[in-house]
């Protein structure tokens, strides 16, 4: 069987096994299968054996929270997020892997108002206590106060779900870009970047609403996110779309904090006492766009950034990662939990919602590092 992967991408690991403590799933079970080497060797049996594509290989490739973290390990740059996104292309394409009920719900996505509206629905039937906590859902907003564009220096990504159940942040984001002076544009249409399409195999859905978030970003100003996922599948989109066009629109992006790093030095700083904050990286933003040390520069004005001691290992968020598998989800997050409490912070920062809703899902006090310089601006 041929999967949708590059022969010499595939080649490229030489099974050294320098990525397996770097490898959720592999730190948790201890099994081969379970890490970037023991897929790697499956995805070569398939190709080299014919070997069923439904069974173990189902599971192996299922497992995986495609947190990349690997990649930063490798010494082989070997691109695993890409491997694994190609073989499960090929599952949604031969197998049953992907149900049309999880097909609809990722495909509702590029439909903002429809999004709201079932956001604001769930939120009422929230309040009415009929949505059981075991979905891990946060508290979310009935209504939602407009944002408000104040120029065309920048642009600010604000996405589906971000927007619909965290939109306060992007506020906030809005208010910390304008202090330094700039003005910030905003969509017509927000829309979905296709991160967690394309992390599920279904990258025609992905490469549909590529092209749309596109269209929603004319000329040349930089395209500022505030997501860590949906960045790393911004700044992805010439690989995605192999176009000039797309491979242009990817230079554009930057997460916020790249941005703002060389600029924070004009948002007013506050006087007195910084709070200590535990600091999580996503991911997707120390492994893929390796852009977690300005996070670092933009929050050190306003609190006191304490470390973790984990070496960055992934949550077990991994986007929609924590619904379909709770039990991996959970016994990952437990290890990175322990990790925050050994600093003996209260608060934790994290620039990705994904990872700030799972964290939040365990108790604790998580914000994005924006909210804090916002909070920090206002004296509070």
């Amino acid at each position: 069987m041929k999967l949708d992967v590059d022969a010499d991408e595939l080649a490229a690991c030489v099974s050294c096994g320098l990525c397996l403590p770097h490898c959720p799933t592999y730190r948790v079970t201890g099994d081969e299968s379970a890490s970037p080497r023991g897929r790697i060797a499956a995805m070569r049996a398939i190709e080299a054996d014919d070997r069923p594509l439904e069974g173990a290989f189902t599971e192996f490739m299922d497992l995986c929270v495609q947190c990349r973290g690997c990649e930063t390990a490798c010494p082989s740059s070997v691109p695993f997020g890409r491997l694994m996104e190609g073989s499960r292309h090929t599952l949604t394409e031969s197998t049953r892997y992907q149900p049309w009920l999880t097909r609809a719900a990722y495909r509702s996505l590029r439909h903002h108002r429809l999004l709201l509206l079932g956001s604001s629905l769930l939120a009422l039937a929230q309040r009415a206590r009929l949505v059981p906590r075991r979905f891990g859902l946060p508290a979310l907003p009935v209504r939602r106060t407009p944002l408000k564009a104040s120029g065309d220096d920048v642009w600010l990504f604000t996405g589906c779900v971000m927007d619909a159940w965290l939109r306060p942040t992007h506020a906030n984001t809005l208010r910390v870009i304008e202090a330094t002076g700039a003005g910030v544009a905003l969509p017509d249409d927000p829309g979905c970047c296709g991160a967690l399409q394309a992390h599920a195999g279904l990258m025609h859905q992905a490469r549909d609403l590529a092209e749309r978030t596109m269209r929603a970003f004319p000329g040349e100003a930089p395209i500022l996110v505030n997501s860590a996922g949906c960045g790393a599948q911004l700044k992805d989109y010439g690989h995605l779309l192999d176009t000039p066009e797309a491979t242009a629109f990817g230079a554009r992006v930057l997460d916020v904090h790249e941005w703002l790093a060389p600029r924070i030095a004009t948002v007013p700083a506050p006087r007195g006492n910084h709070r200590r904050v535990a600091l999580q990286d996503p991911c997707h933003l120390r492994h893929v766009q390796r852009a977690h040390l300005p996070v670092r520069t933009v929050l050190a004005p306003f609190v006191d950034v304490i470390e973790l001691d984990d070496e960055g290992l992934c949550c077990g968020a991994g986007g929609a990662y924590s619904a379909q598998h709770p039990e991996m989800a959970t016994a990952i997050r437990d290890r990175k939990v322990a990790a925050i409490a050994r600093t003996g912070a209260k608060v934790v920062a994290s620039a990705n919602p994904g990872c700030a809703l799972w964290l939040r899902d365990a108790g604790l006090d998580v914000r994005h590092p924006l909210d804090l310089v916002a909070e920090a601006m206002d004296g509070r």
